[in-house]
């Protein structure tokens, strides 16, 4: 026994793998022969899409519309022999004015007779035209009167004005607002005329500008009645 020599046992686990590269290599290409089989049996396991193949479209979610709510229709009254129907309420035209009776084309209401105004009469001794005198301005050397007229009556008319101061001269006059009249100068005055009618209840002013005068007049006058205000 002492003669026969002992063959090495060849070493196990990591040293046997490391003393052997040639085992890591082998399981190196068996495990990338098994990927590339598998990856070969998919590829042809997938259908390739025919060309121009549009891919499918998604389906577009309609629009939801909720049911409207029923509109109830109410049923006509029912007719009875012999009755007409009649709306209940005010009819269009009252319900939209106000609740007072309707009124005739004239502004009266309907039943009652319209009340017209005449127009403004003079009383009973009481002058057609009617004249009022006073002093405007007054200033060192002579000052500004006027005469301001109504005229009372029914009718449209014209006017006189007569006017008398102790002394003094007369300037100008001028009727305001209305086209101008007609000046007849004296010694003593002056005689104005209108140049247009005066309507019923309308009024004129008269004014004048007299110099070294006093502020009354001796004789105002309007169609010969005497001025108030003196």
């Amino acid at each position: 026994m002492s003669g026969m020599r002992r063959v090495p046992r060849p070493p196990h686990g990591p040293v046997a793998i490391a003393t052997s590269p040639w085992i890591v290599v082998g399981a190196g290409v068996v495990v990338m022969v098994v990927l590339l089989i598998v990856a070969l049996g998919a590829y042809r396991g997938r259908s390739p899409a025919p060309d121009g193949a549009q891919p499918p479209a998604l389906p577009v979610p309609s629009a939801v519309v909720a049911p409207s709510a029923p509109t109830s229709v109410p049923s006509p009254a029912p007719v009875l022999p012999g009755v007409s129907g009649r709306a209940s309420g005010l009819p269009p035209s009252a319900a939209a004015g106000s609740g007072s009776p309707s009124a005739d084309p004239t502004g009266g209401p309907i039943g009652r007779p319209s009340a017209t105004r005449s127009p403004s009469r003079a009383a009973p001794g009481q002058p057609a035209m009617t004249g009022r005198y006073r002093v405007v301005q007054s200033f060192d050397g002579g000052f500004i009167g006027e005469v301001a007229m109504v005229n009372t009556s029914t009718r449209s008319r014209g006017w006189t004005v007569r006017l008398e101061f102790s002394g003094g001269r007369l300037v100008t006059a001028w009727v305001e607002g209305v086209p101008q009249g007609t000046i007849r100068q004296s010694d003593d005055g002056f005689t104005y005329v209108s140049g247009v009618d005066v309507s019923p209840g309308g009024s004129v002013s008269l004014r004048f500008h007299m110099e070294r005068a006093f502020h009354t007049p001796r004789e105002c006058s309007v169609d010969g009645v005497r001025c108030n205000g003196l």
